[in-house]
């Protein structure tokens, strides 16, 4: 069995897409993954599977939603050694003059299209920093992220791929959470 991550976007936000974390751990049990945990409300979930194709687990995980709960919800699985690049990856995240709290990190659903990183850059705020990869994108936002114009449907506009943002604090959380349910 494999320890993934999944990420829903865009559910429980401003009361759409509404699903409870105890209804989405039932949906994971149904298609028989294992060791299934949920972090905050936002559809964070670890979980086992003797699948080993991330992209299969997104498709029935996704369509098993749609099914159940009659909405489309991206989402996207990641297993613990591809969570570990891409928290490895974040420039600043080494940099002690960043605060943490304006730390956020944009996951991919695929690679993106070739996109014009000037059109992004120009909705930059003059504090904001910005760093592409393959699978994620990551942003400084000292005002807040609220306030950014670097937003997830922005970059998902730009970069004309699915995406779904989260925060410093939960991207580690997430990353300690995946980690001990791999060492079991």
């Amino acid at each position: 069995m494999t320890t993934y991550l999944s990420i829903l976007r865009g559910i429980n936000v401003s009361a759409q897409k509404l699903i409870k974390m105890d209804a989405l751990k039932k949906l994971y049990e149904n298609l028989n993954f294992r060791d299934i945990k949920t972090y905050i409300q936002s559809g964070n979930v670890i979980f086992c599977s003797a699948e080993n194709d991330p992209k299969e687990l997104e498709r029935i995980i996704s369509s098993k939603i749609e099914t159940e709960f009659g909405f489309e919800v991206p989402v996207i699985v990641l297993n613990v050694k591809t969570l570990e690049i891409i928290i490895g990856k974040n420039p600043f995240a080494k940099d002690d003059l960043k605060d943490s709290a304006f730390l956020h990190v944009t996951f991919l659903a695929d690679n993106p299209m070739p996109f014009s990183k000037e059109s992004i850059l120009e909705k930059k705020a003059p504090a904001e920093e910005i760093h592409f990869t393959q699978n994620a994108v990551y942003l400084y936002c000292p005002n807040g992220y609220g306030k950014t114009k670097l937003n997830n449907g922005f970059l998902e506009s730009k970069l004309k791929v699915k995406a779904t943002t989260r925060n410093w604090k939960t991207v580690k959380k997430l990353q300690q959470l995946t980690l001990e349910q791999n060492e079991k």
